[in-house]
């Protein structure tokens, strides 16, 4: 399979984490913010234990001195994050990088760290949170899959399942999801759903 699989739920909570490692979700990003130090590694620790001999990959945002010493395979950073990180600390340890980007200027520092993919978002208004950015749109992600090459395009930002088929035709290799399942009515009909489109796409 494919890093990241093609459906790639961000979640909160270890409840998100049991909930869809048990529907067989290849690739999960937990995502927990304000977090210190002690908190972090409990916390990433208790998910990585989720997860132990199952096929899902636990992608760890953020914390990624909790990651190393927990021994986590999976590091997702958002820029600011990328700035305070230890990327040769990160490298040695074995972990995959991800980084988030919103903008040309921030493409460009992602694409300089060398990450195993990058995330482009937001595509669609979010309501999850204000962004500081504008919405990207569909065409942006063809454009940016041609400056990325090999390295493997997340899209993330308000998208739902019945716009899955247009962002993959646009280029991008994934679909980050956060609201779409979480704030579903029915979370797990929705990742069925998800699951038996990008199975079929494949």
């Amino acid at each position: 399979m494919p890093y990241p699989d093609r459906f790639y739920p961000v979640v909160d909570s270890l409840a998100w984490v049991a909930r869809l490692t048990a529907h067989g979700v290849g690739t999960l990003q937990l995502r927990v913010k304000e977090l210190d130090d002690s908190q972090s590694l409990q916390l990433v620790s208790d998910a990585l234990a989720l997860v132990k001999n199952t096929p899902t990959k636990l992608v760890i945002n953020d914390y990624w001195r909790a990651a190393i010493v927990a021994g986590a395979e999976h590091l997702h950073l958002g820029q600011e994050d990328l700035a305070g990180a230890d990327l040769a600390e990160i490298r040695r340890a074995g972990l995959t990088l991800g980084l988030s980007t919103h903008d040309d200027a921030e493409l460009e520092t992602a694409l300089a760290a060398r990450p195993d993919y990058i995330a482009l978002g937001p595509i669609f208004p979010t309501t999850l949170k204000s962004m500081r950015f504008a919405p990207q749109g569909v065409a942006k992600i063809t454009e940016w899959k041609k400056r990325a090459g090999s390295i493997p395009l997340v899209a993330i930002g308000g998208i739902k399942l019945e716009q899955a088929e247009e962002i993959f035709a646009a280029g991008a290799d994934s679909i980050a999801v956060v609201s779409d399942v979480t704030q579903n009515p029915d979370p797990d009909a929705r990742v069925r759903a998800w699951l038996d489109h990008v199975g079929a796409a494949e």
